[in-house]
Formats: structure tokens, sequence, C-alpha cells
């Protein structure tokens, strides 16, 4: 399938952006800062996700609201800020939307407003398959083709931002009857009583993401749900906003670090001065990183080979720069930091979430030394 732009919708649901970003700010510093440790032991805050979008956090990416990068990642930076686990729900929300839209599936972009304005939610699903088509697993989906469309079988572990009523894109290889992979099809999988979710291993934090695993057999995927077929060229194009949307966690979560190392400067600065990542020297990276950031939101769709290095550099100094951040805030803040509510050690574990979740430093890295040596995966 060929990209296509759905009709712009910006004048008659997207708020201008001066009023999206006082109305994200309002929600993420007011009920959202409120929950944060709640959900980040399990509560999923799907009612608080439908505010942030019907204040428009969801949409200025879009192609058809404006394809504002610029304006999605400030507003993911200021819900990360407040709440890491919510400003990952944000970048699931943000990226299945670019599915939908970029799939050009006039059956899929029938439910871009829905999506964009928060009142319908999708994940991402893409964890095994970026990691599968970058040689560091294997596919864990299989696809055969039936008429009409495809069967697909097999079990997705770790998907996020899922649940009853809700969708998540996927991938899956096609094999034919001699068992011979010929392409990769991509497309969206509905939670609509079907297929029963199965639980995942606890993880130490973060839990409310509602992240779960999903086996499959024999699930029909028509055309209808196509997102992409093959899936490759799709991949290749939105490689790049997909990576350099997850900057917008990063930096929020570094922003929210420096704010709690602020808190105790009147109390603990004249100890604090001895420690190393101060909050100026903090506060001035995430400057520099923003900046970078700035130019390259100009193109989210370039598809040279320098630009997808700055990309997945920038991805990297922003995960390397927030496990600092949330180190540092954990130190500055002492005991009062340790305890289990306090925002610096929610912080250490979001810090980490965002080092490990895909694609990881170790991947980005791993992805920077193949394009250097422009080398491709088999």
């Amino acid at each position: 399938m060929n990209s296509a732009h759905a009709t712009n919708f910006s004048t008659e649901f997207w708020p201008d952006p001066a009023a999206m970003r006082a109305e994200v700010s309002h929600i993420a510093r007011g009920v959202l800062a409120g929950a944060a440790p709640q959900i980040d032991e399990g509560r999923y805050p799907l009612d608080i996700m439908g505010s942030l979008g019907a204040a428009g956090a969801f949409s200025p990416h879009l192609d058809a609201f404006g394809a504002r990068f610029d304006l999605a990642l400030e507003a993911m930076h200021e819900v990360s800020r407040s709440c890491g686990a919510t400003g990952f729900l944000t970048w699931c929300q943000d990226v299945c939307g670019l599915y939908l839209e970029q799939s050009g599936n006039p059956a899929l972009t029938a439910r871009l407003v829905d999506h964009a304005m928060g009142r319908r939610f999708g994940g991402t699903g893409l964890s095994n398959p970026v990691k599968a088509l970058a040689g560091i697993e294997p596919m864990l989906l299989r696809a055969r083709k039936v008429k009409g469309g495809y069967l697909v079988n097999g079990s997705l572990p770790w998907v996020s931002h899922i649940g009853a009523g809700q969708y998540c894109g996927a991938m899956a290889a096609v094999e034919g009857d001699d068992g011979k992979r010929s392409h990769e099809i991509m497309f969206l999988i509905d939670f609509d009583g079907c297929i029963e979710l199965k639980p995942c291993p606890e993880f130490s934090g973060m839990e409310g993401t509602s992240t779960w695993r999903i086996p499959l057999s024999d699930y029909f995927v028509g055309e209808d749900a196509m997102i992409a077929d093959p899936a490759r060229p799709f991949i290749a194009r939105i490689r790049a906003p997909f990576i350099l949307l997850q900057v917008g966690m990063a930096t929020g979560v570094i922003a929210g670090a420096i704010d709690s190392m602020r808190d105790v400067e009147p109390a603990l600065g004249h100890v604090n001065c001895f420690l190393q990542d101060r909050p100026d020297e903090i506060q001035a990276e995430l400057d520099e990183l923003t900046g970078r950031v700035a130019k390259l939101v100009a193109a989210p769709y370039d598809g040279g080979k320098d630009y997808l290095m700055d990309v997945i550099d920038a991805r990297a100094q922003g995960g390397e720069l927030a496990l600092r951040a949330a180190q540092s805030a954990m130190l500055h803040q002492g005991a009062r930091g340790y305890l289990r509510s306090a925002a610096p050690q929610r912080r250490m574990r979001e810090a980490q979430f965002i080092a490990i979740v895909t694609p990881a430093i170790k991947h980005l890295r791993f992805e920077l030394d193949r394009l250097m040596r422009e080398e491709t995966p088999q």
C-alpha cells in the first residue's frame, strides 16, 4: 500500500498551539502529577489519556493535523515531566496514529480522528519486529496467505497500551507452503473479545502501561486491517519518526529530575554543591539536546542515512542523559528521594525504562555501528 494523507481535520478538531500547550500543562501538572505514584504501581490512566487527547496532545505530528512534530514532542515532554509511564503511553498513542494515517488504508484512516482525540486507544506492537529486522532476534509472528487475507499465528510479548476495545499494530513474516519466508506484513490487531490477553511478569515500575502478551491462533487479517503489504518499505518510512518521538519521553523525565534537584536547593544546596551533575549542568545538556531535536523535527520523514544516524544518536543521548539526571536527583534529595513514593525514586525506574525500551541504548548503538559500516541485516 502507498502512503496517503487523511483529510485535513485541524481547523475542526485541533486547538491552536497555545491552547494545547496550556491545557496539556494543566493536566500534566495537576491530576497527572497527583496520580503518578499510583500509575507507577498499576493504575492504567485511560481517563487522563482521554483528557490529554481532547486537549490535542496526540494530534500535532499527524499530517492531517499540521505535521507539527515539535508540538507533539512538547506535549510528550510535559506529560513525561510529571509521569514517565503516561509519557510512554503518549508515545504509543502517537505512533499508532502514524500507523493509521501512513497506511493509506481508508478503513484505518477513518479511525484517525477518534484516535487522535483520545476517544479510542492503540499501542505499537513493534518491539519484536524492530529487533527482528535488525537481526537481533527472530520474528515471532508468522502469516500464511489465504483467500481474502492472511492467517497469523504466534505469540507477541510485552505489548503496551492495549486492552478490551483497543488495538495495536503488529508485524508477521509471511511463509509459503514450503516454510520459506517471502516478506512481512504489518497489520492492526483489534481486541474485540476474540483474543485473550495474557499477563506479563511484573515490572519493577511503569506497571500502569497495560502491558500484555498477545497469543494469536489462526487470527484472520483482512484488507481492512492491513497497514502495509509488504511491510519493509513502510517501516523504512516511519523508522525515523518512530525513534524521534521517543525523545519527548527522555527530555520530560530529565526535566522532572532537574525539578527534584532544584526543590531541595534551599535546604541542601550547601552540601549538594559537592555533587557532580548539578541541575545547571544537566539543564545545559538538556538544552543542547532539545536544540538538536528542534532541527531534526523539521524533516521527520527524511530518508537519508545521515539524518537517521542523527535521530538515533539524539535518542541515545536522551536515554543516557535521563539515567544520569535521575541518579543525580536521587543523590540530591537523599533519604527523602529514596522513599518508595518519592518522585526521584520513580524517575530512576522511568529512566531505566527509557534506556531499555525498544530501541534500547545498546540497540541504538548497534544500529549506528551498522549504518557507519553500511551493512544490511539479513
